[in-house]
């Protein structure tokens, strides 16, 4: 079947798995214990340009919103040239999605939206275990 032939098949939805996160419960100590884990590492976000990762040099520190003094991470500023290449990164890849059937962009985002659903779930068996 082709995506011009008229007949589409889209995944039934479904909910993610509700956790309570309860004090005293093993979701919230596996939970507490990954922020602990998050908390003592300072990421390094660089800019990323047609899934080229770029590091400017030029930083600036996140911090944790609840707590001001602790770092999360540096992050690379885009320069005017890294800027540059990112409008044209992004202008050359709309062409080709324009050109796309909008079934086919609906499959890559439901196919990201199960990826981020699945790695949530991994994540989520990798702190309770």
């Amino acid at each position: 079947m082709s995506a011009t032939d008229g007949r589409f098949s889209t995944p039934t939805p479904s909910n993610e798995p509700v956790r309570s996160y309860a004090p005293g419960s093993a979701e919230r100590a596996s939970l507490e214990a990954e922020l602990a884990r998050q908390l003592a590492d300072v990421a390094e976000i660089p800019c990323v340009v047609g899934g080229q990762r770029i590091f400017t040099g030029r930083t600036v520190s996140v911090t944790n919103p609840s707590d001001h003094q602790h770092v999360l991470a540096t992050a690379h500023l885009a320069t005017e040239e890294v800027v540059k290449k990112a409008i044209q990164s992004s202008l050359d890849a709309q062409a080709e999605w324009a050109a796309m059937p909008w079934q086919d962009r609906a499959a890559i985002l439901l196919k990201a939206a199960d990826l981020l659903a699945s790695r949530a779930r991994d994540d989520a068996s990798l702190i309770s275990a």
